[in-house]
């Protein structure tokens, strides 16, 4: 896989994760403040699209995963 591709499965996974932690109704529920991480990962997402720099992707790259298209 190539970086971009990790970083969007990790996004992915992040939001998926906290909001099952997050949301009352949920068997796994623990706290609303999971919440605030959906917001954390949401708000880095934008800031990665409109600066088009991404911290994950760039540690990625540093521990040898392939960039790409």
């Amino acid at each position: 896989m190539k970086s971009w591709q990790i970083v969007r499965l990790l996004a992915g996974t992040f939001i998926l994760l906290s909001l099952a932690l997050g949301v009352q109704g949920s068997p796994v529920f623990v706290s609303q403040w999971w919440l605030a991480f959906t917001a954390f990962v949401g708000v880095n997402l934008l800031q990665s699209a409109l600066t088009g720099w991404c911290l994950m992707e760039s540690l990625l790259r540093k521990f040898g995963v392939q960039s790409g298209c």
